[in-house]
């Protein structure tokens, strides 16, 4: 009798993203996945800020209550 070990959901969420990432970029030259990633990156940078003005904005709000 073989024991299956099931995989861990953070590896079975990477696996899927790796897969969607790959179906997005089959079909580009490198120039063009090269401006794909420069897009995201940016994307990823604007998220990242926006959020961390979001969390100084709510400890300012807490200590002044």
């Amino acid at each position: 009798m073989e024991v299956m070990i099931r995989e861990p959901e953070c590896v079975i969420l990477k696996r899927r993203g790796a897969d969607h990432v790959e179906k997005l970029l089959v079909n580009m030259t490198q120039q063009e996945q090269l401006e794909f990633w420069q897009k995201r990156t940016q994307a990823m940078v604007v998220r990242q800020e926006k959020k961390r003005q979001e969390k100084t904005v709510s400890s300012q709000n807490k200590e002044q209550v």
